[in-house]
Order: C-alpha cells, then sequence, then structure tokens
C-alpha cells in the first residue's frame, strides 16, 4: 500500500473523486501544510493556521499508479487558481501535491512539467508541490460528506 496527499479546494468533492478511483482503498479528509497542531475546521477557515483542506488517498500501487493519482488531480480542479477554487476563497483551498517520497516527488514535477508544456491551460500553474509534513484527520462529519448528505436527502451537495 502507498499514500499520496493531494489539495485541490474544498475537500469533500476532492474526497468523492478520489474514492471512486478503484485500487484507491482509502480516503481521508483533513488539514496539512500548516504551522498549527491539531486544527479544527473552524481554525483551517479562519485562515490563521496555514493549512490546506487536503485528502489523504491510500492506494495500491499494483492496482493504480501514482501517475494516474496525478492525472485525476490535474482534472478534478483548476489548478491555476491561486488561494481558491471556484467559490471557495482562502489560502486553506489552494492547490498542492504534498509528496511522500523522492519518486512522489519527481513524479509530480514531471507531470506538472506535462501539463504547463501541453498548452492546455491559459495561465501559469499555481499548485505548489511541498514535502508532506502532519497531517491532521478533519471533524467526523467531513469524513465521506457528500455521501453522508445523499444518504441524508437523496441529493449530493455541489462542491465546486
Amino acid at each position: 500500500m502507498a499514500t499520496a496527499t493531494f489539495a485541490a479546494g474544498c475537500f469533500w468533492g476532492v474526497e468523492e473523486t478520489f474514492r471512486k478511483i478503484p485500487g484507491v482503498t482509502g480516503t481521508t479528509v483533513g488539514y496539512t501544510g500548516g504551522h498549527f497542531k491539531e486544527p479544527t475546521y473552524r481554525q483551517v477557515c479562519a485562515g490563521d493556521t496555514g493549512h490546506a483542506e487536503a485528502v489523504r488517498v491510500d492506494y495500491d500501487p499494483d492496482k493504480v499508479t501514482y501517475e494516474q493519482l496525478l492525472d485525476v488531480f490535474w482534472a478534478a480542479h483548476d489548478p491555476t487558481q491561486v488561494d481558491r477554487q471556484g467559490p471557495d476563497i482562502g489560502d486553506q483551498y489552494r492547490s498542492a501535491i504534498f509528496y511522500h517520497d523522492a519518486g512522489q516527488e519527481a513524479a509530480a514535477g514531471a507531470s506538472r512539467a506535462r501539463l504547463e508544456q501541453s498548452g492546455a491551460l491559459s495561465r501559469a500553474i499555481a499548485t505548489r508541490i511541498e514535502p508532506a509534513g502532519p497531517f491532521w484527520p478533519a471533524e467526523e462529519y467531513h469524513q465521506r460528506y457528500i455521501d453522508k448528505q445523499r444518504a441524508r436527502t437523496g441529493v449530493a451537495p455541489a462542491c465546486h
């Protein structure tokens, strides 16, 4: 098993996207990339912690590669937006790849370079590529939030 960590705006939709991929064995939404220990959602939203809303993705590399997960990451959001995704504004919604080893760092950089060179984007990529640090799981009500709302109301909430 292996782990990848991505930030691409509101973590509810990002989790939903990765959770559906064959070979992904688990997802956890949480906070990372900041300086505050054990932050709460309220603290992260206040903008004082430096953390991004992120998704930790556990996966079986024999069934899905890190490079395939990177492709999903780029397609799941607008990597040219700085400190926001759609209507969600603040550095907690920034685009970031948090690598867990040198192989992931190299793959993330190469993937970003390919996207930049493809000409598919009209603006510069704002995505940060940073070493993974402590990851603080979000409160339970955020875990699989879209699934919970769909089960409760019959409708999945929109997320950027």
